[in-house]
């Protein structure tokens, strides 16, 4: 009886925990699979009353349109939006980039001062750095637009990197001063006694070990980045740097909202940042867990 009832309980928490699962599973993929199916989906059947799990008639028109092709939509031509969609591609691609080189730089060395080098101030200073998360970018958004106009880096490469980079150096720091911590000093030492220097010891035996880490806050930044709404559309009005999550809602005008041209860029704005996670999610999870043990 006993055994009977164990088998039933365990039985529960199965199925239980299975369909925890597939309801994770469908929150997570739905919305993505919904985006894909109505990627493929002719225009005049996404603005049927009848609601569609499925395309009935598959079509890459949408996709067509983003690399060079036209279309017809309710009887007109729809010319190609190749242009605009190549230059936000690019303007991602640039300042993701540069935001993810120049914050894992200053990172790898930051860091390493912050856990290594003794100084008055550090750990206030590390703790000021660090807090800066907690501020919302609302909160700084007209006095940084104010001192980016002084500056003239309104809409260029520059002043997006150096935004993006402000925002998500505190958790790039965070996380390699982390991964230091953990390393023992003893072949740091060893290297300062056969007479190397610290950036020398840094560069070529301390930074090697700390890949995982760094790989990790590479990682972070660029997903950051990628992903970044409410900077671009405020500091990158033109076409010069603003990237796809600001260009794509674009494709609502006045009288006709774009569905699948729209979710036909999302589908391929997201191929950048899931490959980088398939690819490098080993790395992303050693990399936090660096600091779990000492």
């Amino acid at each position: 009886m006993s055994a009977q009832t164990f088998d039933r309980g365990g039985l529960v928490r199965l199925l239980a925990k299975a369909f925890a699962i597939l309801v994770l599973v469908l929150w997570s993929l739905g919305p993505i699979y919904w985006a894909l199916a109505t990627s493929l989906t002719r225009p005049d059947e996404l603005v049927s009353r009848t609601p569609h799990f499925f395309p009935p008639h598959v079509t890459f028109q949408h996709y067509a349109r983003l690399f060079g092709g036209s279309s017809v939509s309710q009887g007109n031509t729809v010319q190609s939006v190749w242009p605009e969609f190549s230059a936000a591609l690019l303007n991602s691609l640039v300042t993701s980039l540069g935001a993810t080189v120049v914050t894992v730089a200053i990172a790898a060395f930051g860091a390493y001062a912050f856990v290594r080098l003794r100084f008055p101030g550090r750990n206030i200073l590390f703790i000021l750095v660090v807090a800066t998360m907690a501020i919302p970018a609302y909160t700084v958004m007209i006095p940084l637009y104010r001192l980016m106009i002084q500056l003239g880096l309104i809409d260029t490469y520059v002043g997006i990197t150096l935004i993006y980079t402000s925002a998500f150096l505190p958790l790039a720091l965070w996380l390699m001063r982390t991964v230091y911590q953990a390393m023992p000093i003893a072949l740091e030492e060893a290297a300062w006694l056969d007479g190397a220097g610290r950036i020398y010891t840094l560069v070529r035996i301390v930074l090697p070990l700390a890949a995982p880490g760094l790989i990790a806050a590479a990682l972070l930044t660029f997903l950051n980045a990628w992903g970044q709404f409410i900077v671009p559309l405020v500091f990158s009005p033109t076409l010069a740097t603003k990237p796809l999550t600001v260009l794509i809602p674009e494709f609502v005008t006045r009288n006709y909202v774009d569905y699948g041209l729209m979710n036909a860029a999302g589908i391929l704005a997201i191929i950048p940042p899931i490959v980088l996670v398939i690819f490098l999610n080993r790395y992303l999870v050693s990399g936090l867990m660096a600091g779990a043990q000492k």
